[in-house]
């Protein structure tokens, strides 16, 4: 079985997005996608027209994100109580973007093996 085939079986294969073979799957992985990113993106005709580059700009936004959250979780305890942040108010914000950083991961699983099956087809297409 191809790796694409194993991706697409995976638990981390979007509900929204459509199983490759099924008719209008890519579309459907593109409005996925798309819908994934800042909505200023969405006038990027380079990025709206091919799925691949979209999946790979969808997937380094999401790893930004993660990053961000990241940044928020290591600096908060030691930043936040000058900007007058109540220490329950900083507990709270800990515990949301710990949930947000797991969120995200799954949310960069699913963009790869979507990217990945997008890929797949691209390049048998060629």
């Amino acid at each position: 079985m191809s790796q694409t085939a194993l991706s697409t079986r995976s638990q981390d294969w979007p509900q929204q997005v459509k199983r490759p073979g099924n008719h209008d799957w890519e579309r459907t992985a593109t409005h996925w996608l798309r819908d994934l990113l800042p909505a200023r993106y969405a006038g990027y005709a380079t990025l709206t027209r091919s799925p691949v580059l979209l999946a790979r700009h969808a997937q380094l936004q999401v790893q930004h994100e993660m990053r961000a959250v990241r940044v928020a979780l290591e600096t908060g305890r030691a930043q936040l109580p000058s900007l007058g942040v109540t220490e329950g108010v900083i507990e709270t914000s800990i515990r949301m973007y710990a949930a947000e950083l797991q969120q995200l991961s799954r949310l960069a699983r699913a963009i790869r093996v979507v990217g990945e099956a997008l890929a797949s087809g691209a390049a048998r297409a060629r």
